[in-house]
């Protein structure tokens, strides 16, 4: 029609569709652009028809179209030019651009109407618009969120349960690449492989409600599996209902499991066929929770009695005070090695012994780890070894005096204070010393030794100081095993 003559039913039409939240173009025959409500207006920034353009041409001119995908349209391809074609569509997504401008303002949705009069001919032609920049704005934010966030992460339309979005995380994970999970479905690739509450989770997603974190066993291309977690949040993509499936890696941790398992193994392995005496006791009471054969031998007592006991129970130490000293050790040190202790057996007898100990974390539990290593015999070896030397060395005087002097040290009971070399003493406390060994008093040996009698004893105190005797028989017997008296003069 060449010139529409306002009528009561368009007015009503207009009255109608002016409040609505959609725009409404209204186009005649001849491609004139008739009138707009005021949303219409408002999604292109124009305040009144005029910026619209007069005809589809001055439409054209004013606005630059473009689909989603950066193509641009041409004449012909605009939805106005479409509507003048008689071409019915629906929700065509346009990007649009004003006159003088680089960048896309609006992004439209837009669907036609054809009114036709009596005669079934064209009469008014209708396009309505929806803005729907704010929505493709936040699934642009969604969808950089999505590809960005490391997060392991897909995304399955659940009309047909397929994934329809695959992040970098997700491939990471897997293996997959994009292309080999794009379009796949559940049953292709089961992101809830033995899942722990696998029917929970189907009747979830059927319903499309939240999946709950459970584990899951994902199969990777290369065959092998991957122990994670994965939950399921419903979104909505495209206007179509889908679920967003979360990812964390559980599989360093099974490994981490699984070596910590078999360091175990091999630690009890150890433990059990160890030559040397062990023991595992609790942390906190000292409760003996595990033993070895080794232990038994030593002690007598077998894993099944000294189990549940502590070691004070069994009376097994000789020193009542070697347990409050060894763990006040292991609260400063953790650890300590090679303590002398005697061990009590279960018949009473004695046994030298060499004890280490050391704090462990056994099946995620603290213990004490002790070892107990017997060398009563090697003690007894040492002893007869020193008293075969000495029975051969007794008379001779050539003889090194520093392998004598060491033996005597060696004899000294274990645990004792370092024992004074005769190194250590001055020329005139070795020849106080010596003098002493051959049995003079006080009066010969200060006159002997051109001193006075205080003087000599100012002498003996201090050599007694050194060598750690309080009286002269023990220093006699000192000298003896170090090869005294010597030969003066002393140099």
């Amino acid at each position: 029609m060449t010139n529409v003559q306002p009528s009561i039913d368009l007015d009503r039409l207009r009255h109608i569709i002016g409040s609505l939240s959609e725009g409404v173009i209204l186009v005649d025959a001849n491609q004139a652009i008739i009138w707009a409500n005021e949303a219409a207006l408002r999604m292109h920034g124009v305040d009144d028809l005029s910026g619209l353009g007069k005809d589809v041409d001055d439409y054209r001119a004013r606005f630059q179209l473009r689909y989603r995908n950066k193509h641009r349209l041409g004449e012909g391809d605009y939805p106005i030019d479409r509507v003048i074609a008689g071409e019915a569509f629906d929700e065509v997504i346009v990007e649009v651009i004003p006159r003088d401008e680089e960048e896309p303002r609006w992004i439209h949705q837009i669907r036609s109407l054809i009114l036709t009069d009596g005669d079934g001919n064209p009469d008014l032609l209708v396009l309505v618009i929806q803005d729907v920049s704010l929505r493709f704005e936040a699934e642009q934010r969604f969808e950089q969120t999505f590809n960005v966030n490391p997060a392991p992460a897909v995304i399955m339309r659940l009309a047909d349960q397929r994934y329809v979005k695959v992040n970098q995380g997700f491939v990471d994970l897997t293996g997959y690449q994009k292309d080999e999970v794009l379009g796949r479905s559940l049953y292709e690739i089961d992101i809830l492989k033995d899942a722990e509450n696998l029917d929970a989770a189907k009747d979830r997603l059927r319903e499309g409600r939240t999946v709950p974190q459970m584990q899951a066993d994902i199969e990777l291309p290369d065959g092998g599996r991957k122990l994670v977690i994965v939950a399921g949040q419903p979104v909505e993509l495209d206007d179509e209902p889908c679920m967003l499936f979360s990812f964390a890696d559980l599989e360093p941790r099974r490994q981490a499991e699984n070596e910590l398992r078999h360091s175990e193994e091999r630690f009890v392995t150890t433990f059990r066929l160890a030559p040397i005496a062990m023991a595992i006791t609790t942390c906190d009471e000292g409760t003996l929770c595990d033993t070895n054969d080794a232990f038994h031998q030593l002690t007598g007592w077998s894993s099944d009695e000294a189990m549940g006991k502590t070691m004070q129970a069994l009376n097994l130490w000789k020193d009542a005070t070697f347990l409050d000293t060894a763990a006040e050790e292991l609260n400063e040190r953790t650890a300590f090695r090679g303590k002398d202790a005697t061990v009590r057996t279960q018949e009473g007898g004695l046994t030298e012994c060499l004890v280490s100990a050391a704090s462990i974390s056994l099946r995620r539990d603290t213990c004490i780890l002790w070892v107990i290593q017997d060398i009563h015999q090697r003690r007894h070896s040492e002893l007869e070894l020193i008293g075969a030397i000495e029975a051969v060395m007794k008379d001779t005087n050539w003889f090194s005096r520093t392998v004598v002097e060491k033996l005597a040290n060696l004899r000294a009971p274990h645990g004792a204070p370092r024992p004074v070399e005769t190194s250590e003493l001055t020329r005139r406390e070795k020849e106080v010393l010596s003098r002493l060994c051959e049995g003079g008093d006080d009066t010969v040996i200060a006159r002997e030794m051109g001193v006075s009698r205080n003087t000599l004893r100012n002498h003996v105190a201090r050599v007694y100081a050194k060598i750690g005797v309080n009286r002269r028989a023990q220093a006699v017997l000192w000298a003896r095993e170090r090869g005294y008296p010597l030969k003066l003069p002393i140099n």
